[in-house]
């Protein structure tokens, strides 16, 4: 059996990382639905900022993303993207 211990003071969350894996990680996540609902809009966000890290998979993960989404919603992922980039 694995066990392990995480050092809670020193982790930071998966949504503050700079790693193109990580990033294309939480979009799955978001698009599957595999943790609550489907969120789209963060979908879209995450692969968004995977494929400017360097993940070129996460481009058309996220162009597939896109055809479910309105331009309303594809705008405020972009706007999303942004301030996110500006954070990190």
């Amino acid at each position: 059996m694995l066990q392990f211990e995480i050092d809670v003071a020193t982790a930071i969350p998966a949504e503050a990382s700079n790693d193109p894996d990580v990033l294309f990680d939480l979009g799955i996540v978001c698009s599957s639905g595999r943790t609550g609902a489907i969120d789209l809009v963060a979908a879209h966000k995450w692969f968004n900022l995977a494929a400017l890290k360097g993940r070129t998979d996460a481009v058309p993960m996220r162009r597939e993303v896109a055809t479910m989404m309105s331009d309303a919603e594809i705008a405020l992922a972009q706007r999303e993207a942004r301030v996110w980039m500006t954070a990190h």
